[in-house]
């Protein structure tokens, strides 16, 4: 890497690192009851039970979930080579939500014959393990409906996604009757998008997963560059296709499985996020990757903010899934549009 790319990395990451602090401190300021910092520090009540104990753990959670799903946007679109492509979209949020589903309602069903072995099996580990597993196979099956004549065309796995993410929504309401209403609840979290508050285990666990996933996606960057160029380019540049796509596609599939499992389905983060930072940064993704995942970050904490704080006189919350897919909906069709203009043009 020369120096200059060195210095562009060191900003984006400086610029990142600064916009979650920011983001997290507003978040962690902002509520139905004022709090002092300075008293929360001090360790006087209430505001260091609000501050510790719900709000910046909440912020915390939030921008786990938003390094994840804008690490894993930013891989898949390169790989796809299509500006459309991100986890939700795709349908890994779905199958990820869907595997999760399924360790619940198995979960529900051990505890009715074998009380805590049931309580173990719906703990967040399995939850997890199931959220990732049902990610790596909703992307096998988008990935491999999406070839046609041995080529994957991006098209095509867009289409299959958005069938698929349509079917495992489908498929876990109809779980919501198998389980009892307390585990129904649960189940529709996946489908609604909602940062909670989460114990310090389970926070402990998804920070593990989303690090290591998006870490091995940063590892990867170099490759996506060259995976970018089409197959047959980068394979005689010496790259192993078969192998490194198959490594990105596990790393992408891990990262929206940790944070599905850690907030349902927030859709919209890997599509908005990477196409804002790539007019800053540029196509690089050895700058784009890491950087993505950085203000995906901040992002995710300041939607979640604006979900607490936008219907307070109302008294309610609308999950930040909510937010996420008001602001990407017209995102999605604009880019829809916008890619879609160079071909209509040339074929007139």
């Amino acid at each position: 890497m020369t120096a200059s790319r060195r210095t562009r990395l060191a900003l984006a990451l400086g610029a990142g690192a600064l916009a979650i602090a920011l983001a997290v401190a507003i978040s962690c300021a902002l509520g139905p009851q004022p709090i002092s910092f300075r008293a929360a520090w001090a360790g006087a009540d209430p505001d260091a039970a609000i501050l510790f104990g719900l709000r910046l753990p909440r912020a915390v959670l939030a921008a786990l979930v938003g390094c994840a799903l804008a690490a894993a946007g930013t891989a898949l679109q390169a790989l796809l080579r299509n500006p459309l492509a991100e986890p939700f979209v795709l349908g890994v949020s779905g199958g990820a939500a869907l595997g999760g589903s399924l360790i619940l309602v198995a979960a529900a069903g051990v505890t009715r014959l074998a009380g805590r072995a049931g309580e173990a099996l719906g703990g967040a580990p399995p939850v997890a393990a199931g959220a990732v597993a049902g990610a790596v196979a909703a992307t096998a099956i988008v990935f491999g409906l999406g070839r046609i004549g041995g080529r994957l065309v991006p098209e095509a796995a867009l289409l299959v996604g958005i069938v698929f993410n349509a079917f495992a929504a489908g498929v876990i309401t109809l779980l919501k009757m198998l389980v009892p209403p307390e585990q129904a609840g649960r189940l529709m979290y996946w489908l609604l998008g909602a940062v909670g508050y989460e114990a310090p285990g389970t926070l402990a666990l998804g920070a593990a997963l989303v690090l290591l996933s998006v870490g091995a996606l940063v590892a990867l960057s170099a490759r996506l560059n060259l995976l970018t160029l089409g197959d047959e380019e980068a394979a005689s540049l010496g790259l192993d296709v078969r192998r490194d796509r198959a490594a990105v596609f596990f790393a992408a599939s891990a990262a929206t499985g940790a944070a599905v499992a850690l907030a349902g389905m927030v859709g919209f983060v890997g599509l908005i996020v990477p196409h804002l930072v790539r007019r800053v940064v540029g196509p690089d993704h050895r700058l784009l990757v890491p950087a993505s995942a950085l203000f995906g970050a901040a992002f995710l904490v300041l939607a979640d903010a604006l979900a607490r704080l936008a219907f307070l006189p109302l008294g309610t919350e609308p999950p930040v899934g909510a937010v996420t897919a008001f602001l990407g909906g017209p995102f999605f069709l604009w880019l829809l549009r916008r890619t879609g203009r160079p071909e209509a043009e040339g074929a007139r």
